[in-house]
């Protein structure tokens, strides 16, 4: 069947790559130059998996900017557009979801449409009863560097229907089935929910998420004063199966594409109901900022040097990364601040000096700061203040 995947970032190019196996799949999107590189069979976003694919793999898939083309005939519509937490309004901002929303209906108005951006629960439903009805919600759970390898070999399916609509619930197990018959592993649950609580299993996977990172990121903080063994303590506590070692490698705070948007919007939705814990998540965040920019400032640099503003390795996101918050914490002590980053073109980041060469870096530097460790830095260990300790994710 013909499939069209608006918006070419992590999660449409994971699902555009992953259903033109089976599927035609036109990917739509407004950049002349990222439709090119597709169409080149190259990757516009840093995935492995989705650059080896578009190269070696025989895929049904055309990018294309043109609206009426990729819509024509697609029996789904597939909505991964970006949607961004506007704490004016203390809500997501849907405006990209809803422009595409409108040019479906327009275009092709017998589509279903599958909302894969997240976005605040209850908020499907409110466009459906705004007079689009061929809608439903699935969410996603990718990782940046890993959108790829996570679609092909998903944990869970999820798909929300309206409870009262039998075509609907048709099409979201039609298309439940297509991303399973679409992985590599076939053993995946899938799960039919209703439309609110799709999308709030999406936001209280990545609150969970966010909240096991501030627990370590504490964890940190009180060992680092205390002067103990951080690692030591990490690891004592992850012998219990009931906590595992996964996820709990300290850092500056939690960041990127979901977790910080993710996280505050589902407290804007705890409007009206009691809570302690989904709110101090977002605060534990702001706590670990100021701790990190309090203990680099408490070695009296002149230069601090932050080394890459990405927030992981393998990805070329630095979006709301950790790293930024302290940066500006710094600057805002008056203190000059240096980057770099290879993946930036400008020659300046928020009115500091990038710094494209590497050893050039060093020397200027008196403090470096490091959210995740790379080899190329171990020569000046002396310099750098990092709280990664498993030199991992």
């Amino acid at each position: 069947m013909k499939i069209t995947v608006v918006g070419l970032g992590y999660v449409g190019m994971s699902l555009a790559v992953l259903l033109s196996q089976k599927n035609e799949v036109y990917a739509l999107d407004i950049s002349e130059e990222k439709v090119n590189l597709v169409n080149q069979k190259k990757s516009p976003i840093v995935d492995t998996d989705i650059e080896i694919w578009l190269k070696e793999k025989q895929l049904n898939l055309k990018a294309t900017i043109d609206v009426a083309e990729s819509y024509k005939d697609a029996e789904y519509i597939i909505v991964a557009t970006p949607t961004d937490y506007d704490p004016k309004f203390n809500y997501f901002n849907t405006k990209s979801v809803e422009s595409v929303i409108r040019q479906a209906n327009e275009y092709a108005p017998e589509a279903t449409v599958i909302i894969k951006s997240t976005v605040p629960v209850g908020y499907t439903e409110q466009l459906r009863q705004s007079g689009f009805y061929n809608i439903i919600f699935s969410p996603e759970f990718l990782r940046e560097g890993k959108a790829l390898s996570d679609n092909l070999y998903p944990s869970r399916i999820i798909v929300g229907t309206p409870d009262n609509c039998s075509a609907l619930q048709e099409k979201a197990e039609i298309f439940a089935q297509l991303l399973k018959d679409s992985a590599l592993t076939k053993d995946v649950p899938v799960l039919i929910t209703g439309l609110a609580e799709a999308e709030a299993v999406k936001l209280f996977a990545n609150t969970y998420l966010a909240m096991r990172v501030a627990f370590f990121n504490e964890l940190d903080s009180y060992a680092e004063i205390r002067k103990l063994d951080t690692k030591k303590i990490i690891e004592g506590i992850g012998l219990d199966p009931r906590i595992g070692t996964h996820y709990n490698n300290p850092s500056f705070g939690y960041g990127g594409y979901c977790l910080p948007k993710d996280t505050k919007q589902l407290r804007a939705n705890y409007q009206n109901v009691p809570n302690n814990i989904i709110s101090a998540i977002v605060d534990a965040n702001t706590t670990r900022k100021d701790f990190i920019a309090e203990r680099i400032l408490e070695r009296n640099p002149k230069i601090v040097g932050i080394y890459k503003l990405t927030m992981k390795t393998d990805s070329d996101n630095f979006r709301q990364s950790s790293i930024q918050g302290v940066m500006k914490r710094i600057k805002a002590k008056g203190i000059e601040v240096i980057v770099y980053e290879p993946v930036l073109d400008e020659d300046d980041f928020f009115n500091s000096r990038v710094i494209r060469d590497l050893n050039e870096f060093k020397r200027l530097s008196d403090v470096i700061v490091v959210n995740r460790y790379n080899e190329e830095i171990a020569d000046v260990m002396d310099k750098v203040y990092t709280r990664d300790l498993y030199f991992r994710d």
